[in-house]
């Protein structure tokens, strides 16, 4: 299915949207039966916020921004079958989410319906769910579990990696393969040509294409680029942002800093890296959503 390039369409399993972990034990513990008669009995009782809960109403309430015109949309995707999912329909309806669309899978996996819902982007806390969309061209994240929440903001505040999340791994499998020195040789010598689009470059354009709608001063989203790369590496990803027509509000070129004290500065709402150990200690500060995609994360 082709994107949407007027409404950014988010696809988000239950788990991540909800705190599922006391269910899920039920599940672990005695079996399917039992887990089916204790979402039954427990249907009228709200699930707590998961992971993305804050990240999904802050993505919602654009909507009311933009005067109710339904240009951001949540679809629910999830294991469970229609009748346990009845409880995460109640829990939608009691934090008074605006969602309407939903696959109840009973038991299999609902990644298969991301791209035929047009998503930009498939959140998760299953990493195997998430490999599969990434190879079917999806962005897509595993969700890692965090103890600290960022403090409140109207501002919706996404942070990227970028060789192998916006960008290709083309640079990344320079610098694994022959080191720093052969890396920045070569960016400086491809400075003015472009890097290939790594698979958040679709959901990142889709933002932007929100942020249109709003001058600069009232915007509600911000974007932000926080890479390990420096002086001359930085000139080869400004002109692939300038070639490609997309405006990010923040870049970080760190050269080789750790990022977590940064996105904590910046007050991340979600940071999308492709290695795991940079989301390990980032998930320490910020929602985290680790990409395993590119030359980082091969065998």
């Amino acid at each position: 299915m082709e994107l949407d390039s007027n409404k950014l369409t988010v696809a988000i399993s239950s788990r991540a949207l909800f705190d599922l972990r006391a269910s899920h034990a039920v599940y672990e513990e005695k079996g399917l039966e039992a887990y089916s008669r204790y979402q039954i009995e427990n249907e009228d009782r709200a699930l707590e916020p998961g992971e993305a809960f804050p990240l999904v109403k802050k993505l919602l309430g654009i909507n009311a921004q933009l005067g109710g015109e339904k240009r951001v949309e949540i679809i629910l995707l999830s294991r469970n079958s229609a009748d346990t999912g009845l409880r995460i329909f109640n829990s939608i309806q009691h934090y008074e989410l605006d969602i309407s669309r939903a696959a109840f899978c009973s038991g299999a996996s609902p990644h298969r319906y991301v791209q035929a819902f047009g998503s930009h982007l498939f959140l998760s806390t299953d990493a195997d769910d998430v490999r599969d969309a990434l190879q079917r061209g999806i962005a897509a994240a595993t969700l890692l579990t965090s103890g600290s929440k960022q403090a409140g903001s109207d501002t919706l505040r996404f942070a990227f990696d970028g060789d192998a999340v916006l960008f290709s791994d083309e640079a990344e499998r320079v610098f694994k393969q022959q080191g720093l020195d052969a890396f920045a040789a070569s960016e400086q010598q491809a400075a003015h040509q472009p890097l290939s689009g790594g698979p958040f470059k679709a959901f990142l354009s889709a933002l932007h294409n929100l942020q249109a709608e709003f001058s600069r001063d009232e915007c509600p989203i911000r974007t932000a680029l926080f890479t390990a790369r420096s002086a001359p590496a930085h000139e080869r990803v400004i002109r692939t942002l300038r070639a490609w027509g997309i405006r990010i509000d923040e870049s970080l070129f760190l050269g080789g800093m750790p990022k977590a004290e940064f996105l904590r500065a910046y007050g991340a709402d979600v940071f999308f890296d492709d290695q795991q150990g940079h989301c390990d200690l980032a998930s320490e500060h910020v929602a985290t959503g680790h990409v395993p995609h590119g030359v980082a994360n091969e065998s």
